[in-house]
């Protein structure tokens, strides 16, 4: 049984701030999500469709033509070929909380590393051999928790971009690896024909995502501190996933 429409768009206001900064949003997804009946409730599955209709909602908040599609291309291609061989094992043995927990450490661990860089390029100085790096970044962030975002700012800033730079090619970088994870599970998910109801509660859940991702852009754009406030706020969260043992239904975990 799908969400109610109401929780699938509370996620949705979560995904769009989640996403566009380095705090990752599957930790946030799945923190909140265990606090709502009915995500609690949804299997393995249906949780993958959810998350997937509201990276949806991101691609659309951040569609535009690319100006630079074979920089965009070599920063996609190396998640994309990560994704397609190892979707599986990502998801059956790195969705643990323990393992989301992690994630959010050692991404931690990366951003304040690659801020001790110089800050000395900006956004449009990105080379071909930058986007290999920062594909390979994308790559690594496949393990929930990393922060897609996160991993690409780490591999921009080690690289010498400026904060802003590094937040702009993240979100920049975004679309592709967006709008591919949900052409994928989409297909998939119109194959299996779901119900009216469940095609309600994953349209809300796109929309608020929309509507946050195009909120949190602005934001972003004006406000770029030190990674190690990052750092400690994804520390926070990782202590919090760490702990969670999931709202208790009925008296039942």
């Amino acid at each position: 049984m799908p969400p109610p429409a109401a929780e699938s768009a509370a996620l949705g206001l979560l995904q769009g701030p989640a996403e566009l900064l380095p705090i990752s949003s599957t930790a946030h997804l799945e923190l909140l999500g265990r606090r709502l009946d009915g995500y609690a409730r949804l299997s393995a599955a249906g949780r993958k469709e959810l998350a997937v209709a509201l990276h949806a909602g991101s691609a659309l908040a951040l569609a535009r033509v690319p100006r630079r599609p074979v920089f965009l291309a070599l920063a996609t291609a190396p998640a994309a070929l990560a994704g397609l061989l190892l979707e599986g094992p990502i998801e059956r043995r790195l969705s643990a909380p323990g393992a989301i927990a992690l994630g959010l450490v050692a991404g931690s661990a990366a951003l304040v590393a690659a801020d001790r860089s110089p800050q000395a390029r900006a956004s449009a100085d990105a080379g071909l051999a930058d986007a290999a790096w920062l594909g390979l970044a994308q790559a690594a962030a496949l393990a929930p928790g990393v922060s897609r975002s996160g991993a690409v700012r780490s591999a921009a800033r080690a690289r010498g971009f400026t904060r802003t730079a590094a937040a702009e090619l993240a979100a920049e970088t975004a679309l592709p690896v967006l709008a591919g994870a949900t052409a994928l599970k989409g297909a998939r998910l119109a194959a299996r024909r779901p119900g009216g109801r469940e095609l309600a509660a994953l349209g809300a859940g796109t929309a608020a995502a929309a509507l946050s991702t195009a909120a949190a852009r602005v934001v972003v754009r004006r406000f770029e501190p030190p990674a190690w406030v990052w750092a400690a706020y994804r520390l926070a969260l990782a202590a919090a996933v760490a702990s969670d043992r999931g709202v208790r239904h009925n008296g039942r975990p």
